[in-house]
């Protein structure tokens, strides 16, 4: 290859390098984002008497509950959405998912949720690592991974409405981390893989805060079933 090309060659991969790096870092302050918003409404919530009565006592806390669906169903499409109303629609779930999550200030101690959240958090950035260095193919990791999430769907179902069980709860939390855990290095690799700067700002963006909402699901799902485990309940 003559110098010149080698030397074009170099600065092009120093490019996408370097955009790489940026769409990543965004993707995951989006996320952080998101998590920051949903402690911060939880704390709020919960210390107000007059807001837990709002959203959690009554009727209404069912609207709470599955808001979150409903936004991710119906609210939340980066295919034909701008990244601007995504933003919007990321930012309206991380508040549904605080106001539900206040009750959790009751159930369990702060320490604990404290030591829950710092595992979690370590679990979540070794898993990314992981995604993103690893030469290995993760897609049959995510075929596993969706398996077990489903699994733990019907499972909570059966268990909240018919079997009541304690230790029923004990393996959903089991099978809900490593299937979420599989889900988060497999969901590291697809953003790496997935973004190109032809694609554009706008498209890339859209991508991002639909990578983001994956990956601020899976974290906010692997603190709940780590807290089960650590957490001693008042």
């Amino acid at each position: 290859m003559q110098p010149d090309r080698m030397t074009t060659q170099t600065r092009a991969d120093t490019q996408i390098d370097a955009g790489l790096r940026s769409h990543m870092q965004r993707i995951y302050n989006r996320m952080a984002m998101g998590v920051f918003i949903t402690a911060i409404t939880s704390l709020v919530v919960a210390s107000s008497p007059t807001l837990l009565n709002l959203f959690l006592n009554g009727p209404q806390m069912y609207i709470v509950i599955f808001a979150p669906l409903a936004i991710i169903w119906f609210g939340f499409n980066p295919n034909t959405m701008p990244a601007s109303k995504l933003r919007i629609s990321f930012i309206a779930l991380s508040v549904m998912y605080g106001i539900s999550f206040a009750s959790i200030f009751f159930m369990y101690q702060m320490g604990d949720i404290s030591r829950a959240f710092f595992v979690a958090t370590g679990m979540f950035a070794g898993l990314s690592i992981f995604g993103y260095t690893t030469k290995k193919d993760l897609s049959g990791l995510r075929s596993f991974a969706m398996m077990g999430i489903i699994g733990v769907l019907v499972m909570s179902l059966l268990n909240g409405f018919i079997f009541k069980s304690a230790g029923m709860f004990d393996i959903i939390s089991i099978v809900g981390i490593i299937a979420f855990a599989g889900l988060t290095a497999w969901q590291t690799q697809s953003m790496k893989e997935t973004y190109h700067a032809g694609h554009g700002d706008e498209a890339n963006s859209r991508m991002g805060w639909a990578a983001a909402l994956n990956l601020y699901i899976s974290f906010i799902a692997m603190f709940q079933y780590i807290l089960h485990f650590m957490g001693g309940r008042d």
